[in-house]
Parts: structure tokens; C-alpha cells; sequence
């Protein structure tokens, strides 16, 4: 398998839109007919900025011209801390990979990939949501699951 990751610029924004409704879609198990069309909308523009400040990194994965993965991280600020004495953070979000291609190392290898990229900021303070698909791969790459969050329900 020939695979070329490519790091996303603002040129590859319509297939990161198009990933990150269908990511959504997944993760929520939403049905097509669901209207995510602000969301959408919302997306392209939050590319559109994120990826020229800076705060957002992605890479897309191909074999020759077939899209078959991708993969983002979101920079943020908070106060800093003891622990965390930047504040800046960063959050893994949008990974996929297309079913043809799962269980090959291609998500392990973007992971790793975006890792290294925040840790090259000297980020280290690093989060990700998971689905139940995706939490084998991130508890093997060594994310651990945290129990003194919490969240105020909508």
C-alpha cells in the first residue's frame, strides 16, 4: 500500500468539511436525511480561519488520488497552571479512516503524527473525545481515561 500523508492547507478545505460532517454523522449516528447544514457551514468557516492562524493542523491521507483518511488537531489557550504553565492545550479531533482501510495502522500513524506536531509547539497537555470504536486505538497509544472532569448539561 503506497500511502501519502499530506498536511492539510486552506486548499483541501471542502475535504475537510465534507470528513468532518461524516465523522460527526458516525460518531453521533446521526441518518442522512439529519440536516447538517449549519454545522457545515460553520465548519468550512472555522477551517477557513484555523487553518491560517494556526490552531488547527490536519493531515489527509491518500493512496494515489483515493482519500482513505484523516486526522486534526485544535489548538486552544487557558489560564495557565502548575501543570500546564503555557495554558495552551491541544485537542485530537476529526480522526477517520475510510472502512476499507481500518485495522492498518493508518489512524496510529496520524495520531502519532499530530502528537508529535503539538509536542513540537511544546504542547503536552493533550485531550480527545472517543468513540467506542476509536478508544482501543488511543488507549494503545497510551491515552488514559480521566475522571475529575465534569460538564454542565445543556
Amino acid at each position: 500500500m503506497n500511502l501519502t500523508y499530506k498536511k492539510a492547507t486552506i486548499e483541501d478545505i471542502d475535504i475537510l468539511t465534507e470528513t468532518r460532517i461524516e465523522v460527526l454523522r458516525a460518531a453521533n449516528k446521526l441518518s442522512d436525511d439529519i440536516d447538517m447544514s449549519e454545522v457545515k457551514r460553520q465548519t468550512y468557516d472555522y477551517y477557513k480561519k484555523a487553518l491560517c492562524n494556526g490552531t488547527h493542523i490536519a493531515y489527509l491521507i491518500f493512496e494515489e488520488n483515493r482519500f482513505v483518511g484523516a486526522g486534526g488537531v485544535s489548538f486552544f489557550q487557558v489560564m495557565p497552571t502548575y501543570h500546564n504553565q503555557s495554558g495552551m492545550k491541544a485537542y485530537i479531533m476529526n480522526m477517520f479512516t475510510h472502512p476499507d482501510y481500518r485495522r492498518q495502522g493508518i489512524a496510529y500513524r496520524t495520531l502519532d503524527t499530530l502528537i508529535k506536531d503539538a509536542k513540537r509547539m511544546g504542547i503536552t497537555d493533550i485531550s480527545l473525545e472517543a468513540t467506542d470504536m476509536g478508544r482501543p486505538l488511543y488507549e494503545k497509544y497510551g491515552f488514559i481515561k480521566m475522571d475529575n472532569e465534569m460538564e454542565l448539561p445543556k
